[in-house]
């Protein structure tokens, strides 16, 4: 209770949180380039495809406000801590990875990073941009056009994002980090399917004509 009324004394919100976490990693990963230098086209693209993910973040709610509301529940201390550790630390991890990777990356390699990081973030800001706009006109429950091959689209799209990264760090370890997302969001789609079937009468018949997750596949 303390900690929710000094957030919001504070206006210290979950989002507040999240942005500074995910403005963290450009300054890693400039710390990286510094101390270990660029030695191969892996330092690169990974430099490219996190610093471009942090900073389409960021540019996502000037170009949506609306998306701000998702995310506006105020934080205490140790929430705002732990944002800022799993976020803007954790996340990292990469990174780390693949500047301390001395193995030159192949164009097979880079080939399928690209790939799920272009892919990825398409289908993201597609299921984001669907979301909203409905949300804005009151659509009601959104299952149509990139909604109806997966209930959780969006979350489908951001973890093919996290697997580029790992995929161009070249470390069995990198895939912690997507790992854990998975875990994490799997947690969030329980909590979305109870509150969904709870709002919505036809979301049972929704569930039965879509994935749960991966298109076509669960």
């Amino acid at each position: 209770m303390e900690n929710t009324a000094n957030a919001e004394k504070t206006g210290v919100t979950v989002l507040t949180a999240v942005n500074i976490a995910k403005a963290m990693p450009i300054a890693w990963l400039v710390m990286f380039t510094i101390i270990f230098g660029i030695q191969d086209w892996r330092q690169v693209i990974y430099l490219c495809l996190h610093v471009s993910y942090c900073l389409w973040w960021l540019i996502e709610q000037w170009f949506y406000p609306q998306r701000k509301e998702l995310f506006n529940q105020p934080v205490g201390a140790s929430g705002f801590i732990f944002i800022l550790l799993f976020v803007g630390v954790f996340y990292v991890m990469p990174g780390y990875l693949a500047f301390i990777n001395p193995v030159p990356l192949s164009m097979t390699t880079a080939s399928i990073a690209l790939l799920l990081y272009i892919f990825g973030s398409l289908i993201n800001a597609s299921a984001d941009v669907q979301k909203l706009t409905a949300k804005q006109f009151s659509a009601g429950l959104v299952r149509d056009n990139i909604w109806r091959f997966s209930r959780n689209i969006n979350y489908f799209g951001d973890l093919l994002r996290y697997l580029s990264f790992s995929v161009v760090a070249g470390s069995v370890w990198a895939y912690l980090v997507p790992g854990t997302v998975f875990l994490l969001y799997l947690q969030r789609m329980s909590q979305k399917e109870q509150s969904m079937s709870a709002k919505y009468p036809d979301y049972e018949n929704y569930q039965k004509s879509s994935a749960r997750l991966i298109p076509f596949i669960w």
